[in-house]
C-alpha cells in the first residue's frame, strides 16, 4: 500500500475542498481539548478551597485528564480509521460536552476527578479523528495551512487555558471553566452533521481492533502518566516511582511484541520506520513538555515570588499566546524556503534563549523586565516548532492510516505535557522550595536553566532526525 498525495486521498473525501467547514469544527474541537489541559491550573486553589480538597486530590484534577487522553489516543486513532472519522469525532465531541457539564456540577473530589477522566477519554476519540478529517479532506496549501493551525493550537491552547482559567475563576466561578465547553460543544456537534461528509467503511469486527495490543499499550502509557504525576510527592528514587517506571517499560515491551505479531496492529510495525512521523512526535513531546513547564513554573513563581493573583498570573501568559501565533505565521511563511527541520531547530533555539532570560528573574523583578521578554521568546519559538512538527508528521501517510498516525503524534503531545511538568518541577525542587517565597527564586532559576538545556537537546534531535526536505517530505510505504 503506497501513500501519495493524489487521487487516493481526495477520493476518500467526497467534499468540496473549498469548504472550510470541516477544518473549522476540527480546529474548534482541538481548542477545547488542549485548553482543558491547562485551564484548571489557575483555578486549582479556588477549587481546592471551595470543595475542601486535599492537595493530593487536586493534582488528580489535572492528571486524570492527561492519563485518559494520553493513554487512549492510539486506540482512538485506530477506531477512527476502522469505523468512521465522522462517527468517532461526533461520539468524542458529545461525550466531551456531556462530561464538561457533569464536571461543573461536581460537589466533591470523586465526581470532579471522574468528570475529568471522562473528558480525557472523550479527547482521545476527538483528537485523532479531527486531525484525520483535516488531513484527508484537504490538499495542497489548504491542508498545509490547516496542519499549521492545528500545530499552533497544540501550544496556544495551553497558554490561553491558563489565562482563561484565571479570568473565569475570578470573574465568574470555577464551574464556568467547564461549563464554557457546553455551548461550544453543542454548536460544534450541530455544525459537524452539516459540514463533515460521511466516510463509509466496511463494518469492523472485534478482531480488527487488536485488543491485547490496546490493553498493553494503554496500560503502559497510563502507568507512565500515573507514575510521572506522583513524582513530585514521591521523589524520583522512591520505590513507587522506580516500580512504576519499570512496569510501564515491561508493558511497552509487551506492546511492541504483540504489535509485531498482530494481524491488525494498533500501531503498524512500519510506523517506527517512518522517520517524519517518529521524529515529529519526539520533537512534539519535547516542545509540549517545555511549554507546559514554562507555564507551570512561571505561574507558581508569579504567585509566590511576585504576589500575583490567579487573574494576574493567568493574564501574564497572554503575550506568550500572541507571540506563539506570530511564531506559527513565521513558520508558515518560512516553509516555502526552509525545511521543517530548520524551522523546528531555530524555534527550539529561540525557546532556549527564552529560558535563559527567565532564569534571571527574582523577587525584585518587574513583569516587563523580568518575565515578559523570556515569555515572548518561548512563545515565538514554540509557535515555530508546533507548526513545523504538525506540517511534517502526516506527510505521505495514506488516508486509511491517518487516525493511527494522528493518535501517535498527539500521544507525544500528552505524554510531553505530563513528563515536562514532572521532570522540570523535580529539577527545580533540587535548588529550592517551589512553594515558599524564600526558595522559589533559586528553584525557578534552576528550572529555567534546565528548560534552556533541554530545548537545545531537542534542537539537536530536530537537526539530526527530522526530514531534510521542504515541509512536504517523507513518503511512507506500508506493506
Amino acid at each position: 500500500m503506497h501513500g501519495h498525495h493524489g487521487p487516493a486521498v481526495e477520493a476518500d473525501a467526497h467534499i468540496d475542498t473549498r469548504s472550510w467547514g470541516p477544518m473549522v469544527v476540527a480546529l474548534v474541537a482541538q481548542v477545547l481539548v488542549v485548553i482543558d489541559i491547562s485551564v484548571v491550573n489557575t483555578a486549582m486553589p479556588t477549587i481546592g478551597h471551595e470543595l475542601g480538597l486535599a492537595s493530593s486530590d487536586l493534582q488528580w484534577v489535572v492528571t486524570a485528564y492527561l492519563l485518559m487522553s494520553g493513554g487512549f489516543l492510539l486506540l482512538g486513532g485506530r477506531i477512527s480509521d476502522l469505523v468512521s472519522r465522522r462517527a468517532v469525532f461526533l461520539t468524542g465531541l458529545t461525550l466531551f460536552t456531556t462530561a464538561s457539564l457533569f464536571t461543573g456540577f461536581a460537589s466533591g473530589a470523586t465526581e470532579l476527578i471522574a468528570g475529568r477522566a471522562a473528558q480525557g477519554a472523550a479527547a482521545a476519540l476527538m483528537t485523532p479523528s479531527a486531525l484525520s478529517i483535516i488531513s484527508t479532506t484537504y490538499t495542497g496549501t489548504q491542508k498545509a495551512r490547516g496542519l499549521a493551525l492545528w500545530g499552533a493550537i497544540g501550544g496556544l491552547g495551553i497558554a490561553v487555558g491558563v489565562a482563561l482559567g484565571g479570568v473565569l475563576t475570578t470573574w465568574v466561578s470555577w464551574e464556568a471553566i467547564f461549563w464554557i465547553n457546553v455551548p461550544i460543544g453543542v454548536l460544534a456537534i450541530a455544525t459537524t452533521f452539516h459540514v463533515v461528509a460521511k466516510d463509509h467503511k466496511a463494518p469492523a469486527k472485534l478482531a480488527d481492533f487488536d485488543v491485547p495490543g490496546a490493553i498493553a499499550g494503554v496500560g503502559s502509557l497510563a502507568t507512565l502518566m500515573f507514575t510521572l504525576a506522583r513524582v513530585e510527592s514521591q521523589g524520583w528514587t522512591s520505590v513507587q516511582t522506580v516500580a512504576g517506571l519499570a512496569v510501564a517499560a515491561v508493558l511497552m515491551v509487551g506492546f511492541l511484541f504483540v504489535e509485531g505479531r498482530a494481524e491488525q496492529p494498533l500501531v503498524h510495525p512500519h510506523t517506527w520506520k517512518i522517520s517524519s512521523l517518529v521524529s515529529s512526535t519526539t520533537v512534539m513531546l519535547g516542545i509540549t513538555g517545555l511549554l507546559m513547564s514554562v507555564v507551570f513554573l512561571t505561574s507558581i513563581f508569579g504567585q509566590t515570588a511576585l504576589g500575583y493573583s490567579a487573574l494576574e498570573s493567568g493574564l501574564a501568559f497572554l503575550p506568550l499566546a500572541v507571540t506563539l501565533v506570530i511564531g506559527t505565521h513565521l513558520a508558515a511563511h518560512g516553509s516555502a524556503h526552509l525545511s521543517a527541520r530548520a524551522i523546528a531547530a531555530v524555534g527550539l533555539a529561540v525557546v532556549a534563549g527564552g529560558g535563559l532570560l527567565l532564569s534571571r528573574a527574582d523577587t525584585a523583578s518587574s513583569y516587563l523586565g523580568g518575565l515578559l521578554p523570556g515569555l515572548c521568546l518561548v512563545g515565538l519559538g514554540a509557535g515555530m516548532v508546533f507548526a513545523a512538527v504538525a506540517g511534517t508528521a502526516l506527510n505521505g501517510i495514506p488516508a486509511e492510516h491517518t487516525g493511527m498516525a494522528s493518535g501517535f503524534l498527539m500521544t507525544g503531545h500528552e505524554v510531553g505535557a505530563a513528563l515536562g511538568v514532572a521532570v522540570l518541577s523535580a529539577i527545580a525542587a533540587t535548588a529550592g522550595n517551589l512553594t515558599a517565597a524564600s526558595g522559589v527564586v533559586d528553584a525557578y532559576s534552576r528550572g529555567s536553566v534546565a528548560i534552556t538545556a533541554i530545548a537545545l537537546v531537542f534542537a539537536a534531535v530536530a537537526v539530526i532526525r527530522m526530514p531534510a526536505g521542504k515541509a512536504d517530505a517523507g513518503h511512507m510505504h506500508m506493506h
